[in-house]
């Protein structure tokens, strides 16, 4: 716990006066003012971000965590928790959405076991940090200890730094886990206050009565766990999960380092409540990809006060909507770094 209290302390207030100089550079370029809207509003972050008024981002890294969920045993989920551990090796074969997206976006692919309820075969491509094998059942007793999650938000902070050394100027976060909207909505509940009923969503497909039985399990988990909103910690160890833990250590990491963090789904957007609740100043470093189908997510996102990218329908998960979002900021850099400026391209400006 040291270390996140150590790395929270650390993180910086984004640097206001380049994103001013960014404002004047933007206003300079050849358009009228403000005439490409968010993504001037974006261009404008990253610099305030990174503390440069040109910045590249040439090393994007998209990071997606894996691992299972032990309340998936209450029927929580259309899909057998088997096909956790089946989709990281279709991440490793590079056949899944993410791979798609972020092979168009030029992004790298990081992807980590940190709590797979099997062992997986050994791969390069594969960072096996396990925290342990899959969750406990959250409606029958807390997810896991306090000491889990904290090492499990570590290693996240580790993870990044080490890929730190690769060089890192943008990342995503992504994830897989079948189970985890549950414990996503669980979170989400615990921390805006809102009725299980708002914040559950279908997830990977399930009918009616499936949908029933779910929000009757988060229920039952709030009821169980007790788990404390002013205690983040808390709230994570009792109805969370190893992947979305590390996920809040590489945003909490990202912050520090001065990294633009492209927030995924709902699960992400978990994530990114609990680095939230942690510190409050990582808003500034997060930018929100998209709105997803599942309901809570919007719910995360109005409460940290982020506005999303774009509204796409999206409740695929992996980093897929990181993906896009990271292409966006791509676009907007590039915007404010290429792009004439009146006086270069000799256009006259708008009259007085």
């Amino acid at each position: 716990m040291e270390r996140i209290k150590k790395v929270t302390k650390d993180i910086p207030v984004i640097d206001r006066e380049i994103t001013k100089k960014t404002q004047e550079k933007l206003d300079n370029l050849t358009k009228p003012l403000g005439s490409l809207g968010r993504l001037e509003e974006l261009a404008k972050q990253i610099c305030g971000i990174t503390g440069k008024v040109s910045p590249s981002l040439e090393n994007k890294v998209i990071f997606t965590f894996a691992a299972d969920h032990g309340v998936t045993d209450e029927g929580v989920s259309a899909y057998p928790k088997e096909v956790t551990a089946q989709m990281v090796y279709n991440f490793l074969r590079g056949g899944a959405g993410i791979n798609v997206l972020a092979r168009h976006v030029g992004a790298k692919v990081i992807v980590v076991d940190i709590g797979v309820a099997e062992d997986l075969k050994p791969d390069p491509r594969l960072i096996i940090r396990k925290i342990g094998y899959g969750t406990k059942n959250m409606a029958k007793r807390a997810a896991m200890i306090r000491e889990e999650a904290v090492k499990a938000i570590e290693t996240g902070i580790e993870i990044f730094n080490q890929e730190l050394k690769n060089g890192i100027d943008i990342i995503g976060i992504g994830e897989m886990g079948i189970g985890n909207t549950t414990a996503a909505s669980a979170i989400a509940a615990s921390f805006t206050g809102k009725p299980v009923e708002e914040v559950a969503g279908r997830g990977t497909g399930l009918d009616d009565s499936g949908l029933k039985n779910k929000i009757e399990v988060i229920k039952k988990s709030l009821f169980v766990n007790k788990p404390d909103s002013t205690d983040p910690i808390d709230v994570l160890s009792k109805v969370g999960g190893f992947e979305i833990a590390g996920l809040t250590g590489i945003i909490l990491a990202a912050a520090v380092n001065k990294v633009p963090i492209v927030i995924d789904g709902f699960i992400s957007g978990a994530a990114a409540l609990v680095a939230f609740k942690i510190e409050p100043r990582v808003k500034e470093y997060m930018i929100a990809a998209h709105k997803s189908q599942e309901g809570g997510h919007k719910i995360i996102l109005e409460h940290i006060g982020l506005r999303p990218l774009l509204d796409l329908d999206l409740r695929l998960g992996e980093g897929t909507g990181g993906a896009l979002g990271i292409g966006l900021a791509d676009a907007a850099i590039k915007i404010l770094t290429q792009m004439a400026t009146f006086k270069s391209a000799g256009v006259s400006e708008k009259k007085e």
